[in-house]
């Protein structure tokens, strides 16, 4: 058995689902199971080096209604699941759903989803998973290198995947010819000759996946420009307000206050900033706290530390030393000492001076 891959966050590890109910369900013969896999998938193998990347493609069919269903899971890679015939509860991390012949439903690599409500109903199934390198939070996106999309499309696509916070849309025509084409491919007994074709067919499929992107109604657009706006806001207050970053701001809070689920404030904020949000909470934190220094020498390192924030003076040194290249006490000895100099040179009325600021010795901040 492959190594299974897992996720790791602040919150704990993940491990990618294995599809268990599924495996256990085709081998008692309940339902039809064809799948070409990698790894820990159920389904027949593709040798390593043939498509890497493709975790799984295939189809369930179910001739009647099943006692087994998906419960929570992840998976290591981007989802695209087409219900062809028949219906099934789906849910994410962000609502329920119905699904019905036609739905396309898509999730990101590690979003939690469950298939079944709790169990399945009969239809046909298809879907494809693609691993795109994520093990981490925020981790840039590795597509396989048979993905032919240019690389702005890559781009545009991973920006509409991280937008779609619903998951669930009705399939154009185009992807259902593209997953009834793929079907095709995995009768074969022998798939010498069916690999370019297949690797074309999943190409199409993401093709046609980024064009059904491209044709959302302006409305969903604008919901989508929206959101982005609510980011900016919010990110404007966090960078003006030190009330603001005095608060002990939760993602979770941070988010809600946008009015968005976790993840897609997250992209947004990424997208604005190149940060995640709490990094650029600490960014702003570290930036009032500079200029507070500067501005009120009468208020101690531990008064300018819990006023921007932070909990402890020793932890608001370390992260003001490793962002500013000095102690907070030095911060503000070089602040005072430029000040002294530039009082002199106006004084002297230099027509054209370099303004050095000496280092001062660093102090400790016990």
């Amino acid at each position: 058995m492959a190594a299974i891959p897992f996720y790791r966050d602040a919150s704990g590890q993940y491990q990618a689902d294995r599809c268990i109910p599924l495996a256990a369900a085709a081998a008692k013969g309940v339902v039809r199971l064809q799948a070409l896999v990698h790894g820990h998938y159920p389904g027949r193998r593709l040798p390593d080096e043939v498509l890497p990347g493709l975790k799984t493609i295939g189809y369930w069919d179910a001739q009647r209604d099943q006692n087994w269903g998906l419960p929570w899971h992840r998976n290591e890679g981007i989802e695209i699941m087409f219900v062809a015939r028949g219906g099934v509860g789906f849910a994410t991390d962000a609502r329920e759903h119905q699904l019905q012949a036609d739905s396309l439903t898509v999730t990101r690599p590690w979003q939690p989803h469950r298939v079944g409500s709790p169990t399945i109903g009969a239809g046909r199934l298809y879907w494809v998973i693609i691993d795109v390198g994520v093990r981490r939070p925020n981790q840039a996106w590795t597509w396989p290198a048979w993905v032919l999309l240019s690389e702005k499309d890559k781009e545009e696509l991973w920006a509409h995947l991280h937008q779609t916070e619903g998951a669930v849309s009705k399939a154009t025509p185009e992807i259902r010819r593209c997953f009834l084409a793929i079907s095709e491919h995995l009768h074969r007994a022998s798939l010498d000759h069916a690999i370019t074709e297949l690797s074309l067919q999943i190409n199409e499929l993401l093709l046609a996946l980024l064009r059904s992107f491209r044709s959302l109604p302006r409305r969903a657009q604008r919901s989508s420009h929206c959101s982005l706006e609510s980011v900016e806001l919010y990110l404007e207050r966090l960078r003006t307000e030190r009330s603001w970053v005095e608060r002990q701001w939760r993602l979770q809070e941070m988010a809600r206050e946008c009015g968005l689920g976790v993840t897609q404030f997250t992209t947004h904020v990424r997208r604005l900033t190149g940060l995640t949000p709490e990094r650029f909470l600490v960014e702003c934190r570290l930036q009032h706290a500079a200029a507070l220094l500067r501005r009120e020498p009468e208020l101690s390192v531990l008064e300018v530390a819990l006023a921007c924030g932070f909990s402890s003076s020793q932890h608001f040194a370390t992260l003001f030393r490793r962002r500013f290249g000095c102690t907070p006490t030095a911060w503000r000895c070089a602040e005072r000492t430029a000040s002294v100099q530039g009082s002199r040179l106006a004084t002297s009325r230099q027509p054209s001076t370099t303004l050095i600021i000496p280092e001062c010795q660093a102090e400790s901040e016990g």
